[in-house]
């Protein structure tokens, strides 16, 4: 295949060079081997046919001439994602840190460690790895003081472990295990069925299925779910509304009954829950995320309908527990802050509601109910702080946490004397406890043991000042003692959007980062949870471009407070953060030294249209359909905001070929125009995963291999020394 005059064949590489932050790195090749060369090697990338497309948006006409790109399956696309790979590869394989950083990176993820527990009918289940295990093995102890035994082990699914463990169920009585596959990171998923006892596959399958979970009958004799319809030629169709159904335990898939739906709003998804009494179905309608509706139906009576419960969409109401015909809801009803509330099944309307943990100044991030309490998780400036309340409102105790971090966990059933729950920080890999509800005793369940000299780290917090005068937090973690001279590699990471909160946890590719001498910040934007809703809503829709403008004061306050400089700092995110750094980097190329989009969403005028799951995303991006939306969507959308001639810092663009969640053609079209936009010598490197999807269910060693690679490019970009890659 002939690229731009470059040959390329199964085992060649490409001549190439790249001027990084004033460090000039050349790479000459010959058919198989890539060495330092001619400095004056250009990077050649592949040519991108453009084409004379152009939509009319409101009047404004836009081009799009990459649409063909947006054929996933087309053989143009798949020729042109290989020559992405084809020049890529080579590039990031010859850096001279890649190796130091691969061999780090395996050392320090070869540990043992494990997940958060949960209990079911005396049966105690959790997922452990024994460090470089592909998949994480799901264990069971039977009783108190028995010893474990593996359940369920993914790594035998297949054998490049990219048939991945997605999703799992126990039913109430501990007798069966419901458990999902997913097969190259697809957010599609296989339901399966087992006993527990036995490990014996009960041949029940369940397909069409993606986002939703199994909730089980009280008897175990079936279990709830949401599905997709199918069109004519049986295929699952992503673009209508899920269904509920109900899935009897022998019996076909194509025999499960229909529960509940509502076609005649397509943008509406619903979800079931059994309450733990098994009397309830409690039935979630989600549109977007911030409001939804609840429909209940009374399973003791066999006859009884299904009724609408909340269903004014005036707020988020997430079902908790029951109490017999008192149904605990947490709920930002006159609380966008988040409490929890008990209303009779009976008596809906809002006067015969009751308080049981009221709204504060903190966010009620999440609650659970276990051992006959409610356990409140609160951010406290995005750090965690757990209460334990009464069914009756009164404030029991706040639970001792192990230091400043992320707590996480808290499940169980209502009755039962313990529960699980794990925490972490930056410089604390996550330890799991195990809680005894009465007694309030914390005792430790496992503690990962990892060759990291912790105490030579430190993290602080500060808060920097946005552009129209709004306080931010950031999050710096580094090793003790850097001098604020601006010499200091930093990566600046951040999302915000979907109320998702970025709150202190431990990343082994970080420790690695902060070993080689660099800094890792972590900024708590708008658009994110960590204040509520009003924190969510200031960084979203019509106000999307103030989460850019907190992003990048953070990265002007890194500069100026001596952290850092422009070429030593590199910016990273994925998904949305994709967005953020798409957004950033074209808004101030100038600010950066090096820039790390993954998965990101980069067409902000076309977003909507591969699924009826991407178009829910409309509470945070709006809809290019409605004026107001497309005019503050085009200000922004990194794709249509790239300038002809300009310099760009160096770009690592990466995707996977089976992301069915932000769908790849996004980073395709991006990296397309970037290529061919930018201005200067430095790179734009497109790396597609093939047999990878959003980001879950991914092998541990597909993992290292994406890190390695971005570190390393990292690393480069920002001129970091070999001599600084500590051991």
């Amino acid at each position: 295949m002939m690229i731009d005059g470059t040959l390329f064949g199964e085992t060649g590489a490409v001549c190439m060079s790249a001027l990084f932050a004033g460090m000039m790195v050349a790479m000459a090749c010959s058919r198989s081997t890539v060495d330092k060369g001619d400095p004056q090697t250009s990077l050649n990338y592949p040519p991108t046919k453009r084409f004379p497309q152009v939509d009319n948006y409101h009047g404004v006409e836009v081009a799009d001439p990459y649409r063909w790109l947006e054929e996933l399956d087309a053989e143009p696309t798949r020729q042109w994602v290989d020559a992405q790979n084809l020049l890529a590869k080579p590039f990031l394989e010859t850096i001279p840190a890649r190796e130091r950083i691969h061999a780090r990176l395996t050392e320090l993820w070869n540990h043992e460690r494990s997940g958060v527990p949960w209990r079911r009918a005396g049966h105690t289940f959790y997922f452990r790895n024994d460090g470089l295990a592909d998949q994480d093995v799901l264990w069971v102890v039977e009783e108190e003081g028995a010893e474990p035994r593996v359940l369920l082990d993914p790594n035998r699914f297949s054998d490049d472990g990219t048939v991945a463990l997605a999703g799992v169920s126990t039913s109430p009585d501990a007798r069966f295990l419901a458990y999902a596959t997913s097969d190259g990171g697809s957010d599609w998923r296989d339901w399966h069925l087992r006993e527990v006892a036995s490990g014996r596959e009960t041949g029940d399958l369940l397909t069409h299925i993606k986002f939703t979970s199994i909730s089980w009958q009280h008897d175990a004799s079936g279990f709830y779910y949401s599905s997709y319809p199918t069109d004519p030629a049986g295929n699952a169709d992503g673009s209508q509304p899920v269904r509920v159904f109900r899935h009897r335990l022998g019996a076909p898939q194509s025999e499960d009954e229909e529960i509940f739906a509502q076609p005649e709003y397509p943008g509406r998804n619903p979800y079931a829950d059994v309450s733990e009494d098994g009397r309830w179905l409690v039935i979630t309608i989600a549109e977007g995320s911030l409001e939804n509706a609840v429909w209940l139906r009374d399973l003791s009576q066999p006859d009884g309908g299904i009724r609408p419960f909340f269903d004014d969409w005036d707020a988020r109401y997430d079902f908790l527990a029951n109490d017999g015909s008192t149904l605990y809801f947490r709920t930002t009803n006159d609380a966008p802050r988040g409490r929890v509330i008990a209303v009779d099944a009976g008596r809906r309307e809002k006067q015969g509601w009751r308080e049981v943990i009221p709204e504060t100044t903190e966010v009620l991030e999440n609650a659970s109910a276990v051992g006959g309490r409610f356990f409140a998780h609160y951010l406290s400036d995005a750090t965690s702080r757990v209460e334990v309340w009464l069914p009756s409102g009164r404030r029991e105790r706040e639970l001792e946490l192990p230091g400043v971090g992320s707590a996480a966990g808290f499940g169980g059933p209502w009755h039962d004397s313990a529960t699980f729950f794990s925490f972490e920080s930056f410089i604390r890999p996550a330890q799991i406890y195990r809680h005894e509800v009465a007694s309030a005793e914390s005792s430790l369940f496992f503690q990962p043991q990892i060759p990291v000299d912790f105490d030579a780290f430190e993290t602080r917090q500060v808060f920097v000042t946005s552009k129209d005068g709004t306080r931010v937090p950031l999050f710096l973690t580094h090793r003790k003692g850097i001098e604020l001279d601006g010499s200091n590699p930093t990566l600046l990471y951040g999302y915000g959007g979907f109320d998702i909160s970025l709150t202190p946890t431990y990343s082994t590719s970080r420790m690695v980062w902060m070993e080689m001498g660099g800094v890792f910040a972590v900024a708590n934007l708008r658009g994110g949870g960590e204040y509520g809703e009003e924190w969510h809503l200031a960084g979203a829709r019509l106000n999307k471009q103030n989460v850019f403008d907190d992003f990048i004061a953070a990265a002007e306050w890194l500069i100026e407070s001596g952290v850092t400089s422009s070429a030593k700092l590199a910016i990273e995110g994925g998904s949305n953060g994709g967005l953020l750094v798409g957004a950033a980097m074209t808004q101030r190329p100038e600010l950066f030294g090096a820039a790390l989009p993954a998965v990101g969403v980069l067409d902000m005028l076309r977003y909507h249209l591969p699924s009826a799951n991407a178009r829910n995303w409309s509470d945070d991006y709006g809809l290019s359909e409605i004026k107001e939306d497309f005019e503050v969507q085009i200000s922004y959308s990194p794709l249509h905001n790239l300038e002809d001639g300009r310099c760009y810092p160096p770009t690592l663009i990466t995707t996977g070929d089976h992301d069915d969640r932000v769908v790849p053609w996004h980073s395709y079209k991006f990296a397309a125009e970037l290529q061919r936009a930018q201005g200067c010598e430095q790179p734009v490197l497109l790396r597609v995963e093939t047999r990878a999807g959003h980001g879950a269910g991914k092998p541990t060693w597909m993992i290292i291999e994406n890190l390695t690679d971005r570190y390393a490019f990292t690393a480069l970009a920002l001129g970091l020394p070999e001599s600084q890659l500590r051991p």
